[in-house]
């Protein structure tokens, strides 16, 4: 049982790679993004998406993409209708095409935060999976919530 614990603990370790968003990021370096999930309105009235618009610079009315110091993804639609799990990972892959030009000595950090885990209702275990990619772009943070997910698929 011992060996199992520190067989997964080494896993987490080695497909994280220490990538892990901060619980709470009260200030970020020039080169860190705050990854936030918006509404379709972009109207960043609550959860992190208001925290990127007082804290980062999020702009009102700025649906998806860089913003401020941030990037936001959609996962609730217009006038807070719900969106599908489908909807949202389209705009996940357009956050990673994205990201993927952000490499390298000069890049971004993109500190993701629990996107669509907050006022959208929906869990890691549905959202984390969209971020498989991450694991092979440096450039890309998680919360641990979504790496655990991650490592035991």
């Amino acid at each position: 049982m011992a060996k199992m614990k520190l067989f997964k603990r080494l896993k987490y370790w080695w497909i994280s790679r220490g990538r892990i968003t901060p619980d709470v990021i009260t200030k970020m370096d020039r080169d860190e993004i705050f990854v936030f999930g918006s509404n379709l309105d972009g109207n960043h009235a609550g959860g992190a998406a208001a925290y990127a618009a007082r804290h980062f610079g999020a702009e009102q009315g700025i649906d998806y993409g860089f913003t401020g110091d941030c990037y936001a993804i959609p996962t609730v639609g217009q006038n807070f209708s719900e969106m599908s799990l489908s909807e949202i990972e389209e705009y996940v892959d357009m956050f990673f095409e994205d990201a993927s030009h952000f490499t390298g000595s000069t890049g971004f950090k993109f500190l993701v935060t629990q996107i669509g885990c907050g006022i959208a209702g929906f869990t890691p275990e549905q959202i984390a999976p969209m971020f498989k990619k991450a694991i092979k772009m440096k450039n890309v943070h998680l919360p641990r919530e979504f790496w655990e997910v991650l490592i035991n698929e």
